[in-house]
């Protein structure tokens, strides 16, 4: 975001042995936290109790109450599992005494071997030949560039890729970090958990335009594929496989620009129809129920 950049957000306090505590959004646009802030957050809080030969393959996690985005929040760590090949921990996101996101994430040593395969990454035109989002286009991409400035968001125009035929909605689009990023592996990691959450549940609007819903954050998972930079291009291609009763499930993959597939996000999110006469939450996305 504008008013704060991706090291001051990631740069938690250490308070005790498991508790951590991070710095607010600092935002004048968002009243709730962007779920992507403190989910990015807890995972440095976790990644803090493993010992450095493990790291973070997966996470799940559950936006329990709408966090108040100008305060500090708090990341109180359990440690279930420490094994020889995978560890657990278990992290709690505290406000004012509630918890407003739970979250457990695995790390699992890097020396395993086994069979190795993945999905090909959809032919799109490369990042240097698209027009970067400044936020006057009107899009909801747009919208999400006017608040995180330091990031350089490329969407792929509908035209330019061939769509999934199986896909309700999909779009696609290029993102990095436009600040060099520290050569620590785990802060690219903590960082693409923080980006994953920006524009997935807008994916679950691509079928409906001009329909006003309130949008939130549900839950999140995430899994860690292959080794990446977030200060070098990623595509994220993301589809919507269902909306009903007011929720949309969302799913995305992750590449690199060299085709590799670098990690895969499922969310469920709010997407209630807009009461008459209510104000939307800001497209941007907090995380809010």
């Amino acid at each position: 975001m504008s008013a704060q950049n991706i090291h001051t957000i990631l740069d938690l306090e250490r308070i005790d042995r498991n508790i951590y505590r991070g710095q607010a959004m600092d935002s004048d646009v968002f009243i709730r936290t962007f779920g992507g802030h403190v989910a990015g957050q807890a995972l440095v809080a976790a990644t803090r109790t493993v010992d450095p030969d493990k790291k973070v393959h997966s996470l799940h996690g559950y936006f329990l109450r709408g966090g108040r985005a100008n305060e500090k929040t708090v990341y109180k760590v359990a440690r279930p599992r420490d094994g020889r090949s995978f560890a657990t921990r278990t992290v709690e996101a505290v406000q004012d005494g509630e918890v407003i996101f739970s979250m457990q994430a695995s790390f699992h040593v890097t020396t395993d071997r086994g069979p190795d395969h993945q999905d090909p990454k959809p032919k799109v035109p490369l990042p240097d030949t698209l027009v970067r989002a400044t936020g006057a286009e009107g899009s909801l991409i747009a919208s999400l560039a006017r608040e995180w400035t330091d990031w350089d968001l490329r969407p792929v125009p509908p035209g330019a890729f061939e769509p999934d035929p199986g896909a309700s909605g999909q779009q696609l689009v290029w993102f990095k970090s436009t600040s060099r990023l520290p050569e620590d592996d785990a802060f690219h990691v903590c960082t693409l958990a923080y980006m994953s959450d920006m524009t997935l549940l807008h994916t679950s609007m691509v079928p409906h335009p001009g329909e006003e819903v309130q949008m939130a954050s549900l839950d999140h998972a995430m899994w860690f594929l292959r080794p990446f930079r977030a200060d070098d291009w990623l595509l994220y291609d993301q589809s919507s496989p269902s909306a009903h009763h007011g929720r949309a499930l969302t799913q995305g993959k992750i590449y690199d620009v060299d085709g590799n597939l670098v990690a895969v996000t499922v969310q469920e999110g709010l997407t209630r129809t807009l009461r008459k006469g209510a104000t939307a939450v800001p497209r941007a996305g907090a995380s809010t129920s």
